[in-house]
């Protein structure tokens, strides 16, 4: 019986290794399997003849694309190649845009200068292609203008449909009413 540690659920489980995401030299299952990789004539051979010419290479046999037929192996060094590929996975990500949405807010009852004002800074958002989220924020009773909200974001929209195109319609969640515009064309750099 295991002794059990003081403040503890029970015994702790056996450590597991963590598995290789692809399978290497003799952990390949299949009997054949076409060859890919620098300085190896490319084909398809028998797997014990593919992990002895990745042994006389001092280097490991690893399959890359196990669902082909025959299964795609590739002759290289298995701990550069995991490197490699985490290496393109972080490239790939930094690549990717990350999307900013702006918001503005207005009351229902906002005056002519502060939506003009409000709209310029949208004008400029847009073209550094960012989206722009408006919203009428309803305090209190001024729920009852949900009407004059809507006119409000409309036209708010209808100014900036040079800049933008409307992606959300006014849409009333809660004590606001949304309105999500995003860029016409790519960004001005």
């Amino acid at each position: 019986m295991a002794l059990k540690r003081p403040g503890s659920r029970g015994p702790r489980p056996p450590f597991k290794k963590k598995e290789p995401d692809h399978r290497i030299n003799n952990l390949i299952r299949a009997t054949e399997v076409r060859l890919v990789g620098d300085n190896i004539e490319q084909g398809i051979y028998p797997t014990r003849e593919a992990i002895a010419m990745a042994d006389e290479l001092d280097l490991d046999l690893v399959e890359i694309s196990p669902n082909a037929v025959p299964p795609v192996c590739k002759i290289v060094d298995y701990s550069k190649f995991v490197y490699e590929q985490k290496k393109k996975l972080k490239e790939i990500k930094s690549n990717a845009k990350q999307t900013v949405i702006k918001e503005i807010r207005f009351g229902p009852n906002t005056n002519d200068h502060d939506f003009d004002f409000k709209l310029k800074h949208a004008q400029k958002f847009l073209e550094s292609g960012e989206k722009v989220r408006a919203y009428v924020h309803f305090k209190g009773r001024a729920i009852v203008y949900k009407e004059q909200g809507e006119i409000l974001l409309l036209r708010f929209a209808q100014a900036l449909e040079d800049y933008g195109k409307v992606e959300l319609l006014p849409k009333l969640e809660g004590k606001r009413m949304f309105i999500t515009l995003s860029p016409k064309n790519s960004p001005k750099k």
